[in-house]
């Protein structure tokens, strides 16, 4: 068995090698864990300290605290806060998590746009036209083409999924499009057209199609 718990702080402690225990099987996934008296005493720790423990392991999705049922293992792995795994990830990884997001919110904005949001894509669309020069001032003309896309989808889900990424992605784009330019600007603002063209064709497939292609050429850019 794992060493007791010797030094401050001791919930934190005992969260940390309860979880190890989680990680290496002790205790399966959906399995309930044995009583406070009983992993008290195998931590060395106070049945409080345990339960502060169990809580703290509660809170990142690890343990399941079930009023009159018990304690039982919900996951293997704590889950990190979002802005670490952004800042981690690199930016590869997150234009693929885009292409996901993003290829599917194209296909709903297709068959869910209004009015509205169709003169949005479209004041959008002109305004990354216009924004050629500084750098910054077109990634965030460009940003706001696409997520005009990701409102028209009506989706809150997806809509916060992309502002979440957006911090992490614009500093990249303009880092990247400083160093390394489009090739050629008309050719990247015709696949937006054409993007935005589909939408408002009512085209899901099209639509979806489009996104996919512009945003896999843009993460090829970056390997």
């Amino acid at each position: 068995m794992i060493s007791q718990v010797r030094r401050h702080p001791l919930a934190a402690q005992t969260a940390e090698l309860l979880l190890a225990r989680i990680q290496a099987g002790e205790w399966p996934l959906g399995h309930r864990l044995p009583g406070e008296t009983t992993l008290a005493a195998q931590f060395g720790v106070g049945r409080s300290t345990l339960r502060e423990a169990i809580r703290e392991l509660a809170g990142k999705g690890v343990l399941d605290s079930r009023q009159g049922a018990g304690v039982f293992v919900t996951a293997l792995h704590a889950t990190e806060e979002w802005d670490t795994v952004l800042r981690r990830a690199t930016i590869a990884s997150v234009i693929e998590a885009r292409i996901a997001i993003e290829a599917e919110a194209a296909a709903l904005a297709a068959q869910r746009r209004t009015p509205a949001d169709l003169r949005a894509i479209r004041r959008t669309l002109a305004a990354r036209e216009a924004h050629g020069e500084p750098v910054a001032e077109h990634v965030d003309a460009d940003m706001a083409f696409h997520r005009a896309v990701l409102v028209a989808a009506h989706n809150d889900v997806l809509t916060q999924l992309f502002d979440s990424f957006l911090p992490r992605l614009r500093l990249a784009m303009i880092d990247m499009l400083k160093i390394r330019p489009v090739p050629s600007e008309p050719a990247d603002h015709a696949a937006h057209e054409r993007l935005a063209d589909a939408i408002a064709a009512r085209d899901p497939a099209a639509a979806a199609e489009y996104s996919r292609a512009h945003l896999t050429t843009l993460k090829e850019a970056f390997t």
